[in-house]
């Protein structure tokens, strides 16, 4: 049997493990584990060698430490009030617009996922502050629980955000460029929310009041009170982009500013610090223990020669690169019916980068890395929103009392669209994304 037969049976034997409901990091482990025993004709030593190898490389890997340092300022955010505050200061600049409260939320969203970096959080945390609000207001529910589930999705747009993390530690991508080409797609992808909501309430504006005008003292209170989440953004954008601060040393000041704002509002005092420290490291044990199955899974790939043969098979046969990056865009799409983000992100990366990196794009291949790597985001970033798993669907509807499933569902639908078009106009036009990282090098 040869090396590319075992590694495809392997790759298919670990599917058949996550429909049976296995954890997707013990998954490909055990893959890996059998793929490498079956081409060594059953000597273990090879792989317990490797095993040993691959844990201490990737467990000792310093850019790792940023994983822990997001997760713990998402923590802090959420039990700090932050979220109050951004849609309090957003909504007193355009809640008396129509559909200016939905609006106040996609903005709270995207400020809040720049520090919690995660979309759940980010959906599960806005839910509650904004939800109340805007069925109080007469919004209807297909418009409030369509707009807080597809925001959600902009905390992993914005920098610092886990994914991309993920991404760089896969593919040995600087973490600083993600970030700094994630900025514009994320501001893309806020307006056309906007346009999203502004079209909606103006074939029917029942669906989205506009409310009562704050005055203008009430707008400078506000803004005051977000000023230091607007300092910490800057702070960790601003740095990483510079080249003031690594992303570790930005995100620690995050943290720590985070942490401190939390303490000030009261919501991070005696077990809340501790239930802050007990989630933050139950996730990054999680996101480790994939890693290391993901770290061995790919090993035995290399191995078997499976990944470079279909790189080789791509390359010659005759397809155009954009038809192979639609086919790879429509495969994310469709396993994230059946699998979350980083699950779809440790299983596919290792088998599609190279397979798009051995095209020739008319770019530099520093730049096809980055430019795929934020595609890949924006696609992942849909599978939160379209079932059957959609996880922020799940977290808004449970959220939204009395509003059936079927409502959110359709109240997506528009900003689906939106995302469609943001996609097409980033495969369209590499220099969106790069331009920044491009600024940044000139």
């Amino acid at each position: 049997m040869s090396g590319i037969t075992i590694g495809l049976a392997g790759f298919i034997f670990m599917l058949v493990l996550l429909t049976l409901r296995i954890h997707i990091g013990i998954a490909m482990f055990v893959a890996g584990s059998l793929i490498y025993v079956v081409i060594n004709s059953g000597d273990l030593n090879s792989l317990l060698f490797t095993m040993n190898d691959l844990a201490y490389a990737r467990l000792s890997n310093y850019n790792l430490s940023v994983i822990p340092l997001c997760m713990l300022m998402g923590q802090f955010a959420t039990h700090g009030g932050l979220s109050k505050s951004l849609f309090r200061a957003a909504g007193t600049l355009i809640g008396h617009w129509r559909g200016g409260l939905a609006m106040s939320s996609s903005m709270a969203c995207i400020g809040f996922g720049a520090i919690s970096g995660s979309s759940l959080a980010t959906a599960a945390t806005m839910g509650q502050v904004a939800l109340p609000e805007l069925m109080n207001k007469g919004y209807s529910g297909r418009l409030a629980t369509g707009t807080l589930a597809a925001s959600g999705t902009l905390g992993i747009l914005v920098p610092p955000s886990v994914p991309l993390v993920i991404y760089a530690v896969l593919t040995q991508e600087s973490i600083g460029k993600l970030f700094a080409a994630a900025v514009i797609p994320g501001l893309i992808a806020l307006f056309g929310y906007f346009a999203v909501i502004r079209f909606i309430v103006m074939r029917d504006p029942s669906a989205g009041p506009a409310s009562a005008k704050a005055t203008w003292r009430e707008r400078i209170i506000a803004q005051f009170k977000v000023l230091p989440v607007l300092a910490l953004f800057l702070l960790i954008v601003v740095g990483i982009y510079g080249g003031w601060a690594s992303p570790t040393e930005a995100t620690s000041v995050g943290a720590a500013g985070c942490g401190i704002m939390a303490f000030i509002s009261g919501g991070l005092r005696g077990k809340q610090f501790l239930n802050c420290i007990y989630k933050t490291a139950i996730a990054t044990a999680m996101i480790f223990l994939v890693l290391l199955g993901a770290d061995l899974l790919n090993s035995a790939l290399a191995i078997s020669q499976m990944p470079v043969e279909l790189s080789e098979w791509v390359k010659n046969s005759g397809m155009s690169p954009i038809l192979v990056l639609v086919a790879v865009l429509g495969i994310y799409i469709l396993l994230g019916c059946v699998m979350d983000s980083l699950a779809m992100l440790f299983l596919t990366i290792p088998i599609f980068y190279p397979m798009i990196m051995g095209l020739d794009w008319g770019i530099p291949p520093a730049d096809v890395s980055i430019w795929f790597g934020i595609l890949v985001l924006m696609v992942v970033e849909i599978g939160l929103v379209h079932p059957p798993v959609g996880m922020n669907l799940y977290i808004i509807n449970k959220l939204a009392k009395g509003v059936p499933m079927s409502e959110t569902a359709w109240g997506v639908v528009p900003f689906l669209a939106s995302d469609f078009v943001r996609i097409a106009l980033l495969v369209a036009f590499p220099i969106i994304p790069l331009w920044l990282v491009h600024l940044n090098q000139a």
